[in-house]
């Protein structure tokens, strides 16, 4: 498989929900985040965007979304997530399993998914991830695996205050076994109020160092 073009076309999908202005319902506002949704053209779901402001800059953000390294330790809805292939210094492959969620009633799923990064003008970077076949990883019988359409983040400065960022999050996971859509689309966007929670919390708890594995360039990448 072309990881790296798959990579490049995921960012694309990305970039496209993000200009994309139509057709999305406000389904919750709490916290300063606000979470929309639309019917996604991928599978039978929803498309979710999450959007809110995070005190951080551009760069150190996308740094903490980007690096699996300690990611269990402040996104509380992974109970594992692990690189399994590097591809280069801004695409790799990883290994993930949710939590529980919806008091329960969603139980843990696994992922594949490839993950890359690029910048864009304006220092606006894009995180995108979609679930891949992987044969050292095939699904088990211990969690139902899951498969996530195009996601990811945008992630760019506030004009008017560099110390801050906009973070736009695009999310359509097919969660498969049986459950009812009744229930994903009940719980899903109290899920996802959650983890930009997590995202404002652990940021301000770690220390992230400069870029290292990868540069802004001031174009994609």
């Amino acid at each position: 498989m072309d990881y790296k073009a798959l990579a490049q076309q995921t960012a694309q999908e990305i970039l496209g929900y993000y200009q994309d202005t139509s057709g999305w319902k406000v389904v919750k506002n709490s916290k300063k985040i606000t979470v929309s949704s639309k019917a996604s053209k991928k599978f039978h779901g929803n498309l979710y965007r999450v959007e809110a402001m995070i005190p951080e800059s551009t760069s150190k953000l996308s740094d903490f979304l980007f690096k699996p390294e300690n990611r269990v330790t402040w996104d509380k809805s992974l109970k594992m997530y692990n690189m399994v292939l590097k591809i280069d210094l801004d695409t790799f492959l990883c290994h993930t399993i949710t939590e529980s969620f919806a008091m329960g009633s969603i139980s843990p799923r696994d992922f594949i998914n490839l993950v890359s990064v690029k910048h864009y003008e304006g220092n606006m970077d894009v995180i995108s991830s979609t679930s891949v076949d992987f044969p050292a990883y095939p699904p088990s019988s211990s969690y139902i695996q899951g498969y996530n359409h195009a996601c990811g983040y945008i992630c760019l400065p506030v004009q008017e205050n560099p110390a801050y960022s906009k973070l736009v999050m695009f999310v359509q996971t097919e969660m498969r076994g049986k459950l009812a859509p009744s229930i994903i689309e009940a719980t899903m966007p109290s899920n996802l109020v959650s983890f930009m929670i997590n995202v404002k919390d652990g940021i301000k708890t770690q220390k992230i160092p400069s870029r290292h594995g990868y540069h802004h360039n001031g174009h994609s990448s």
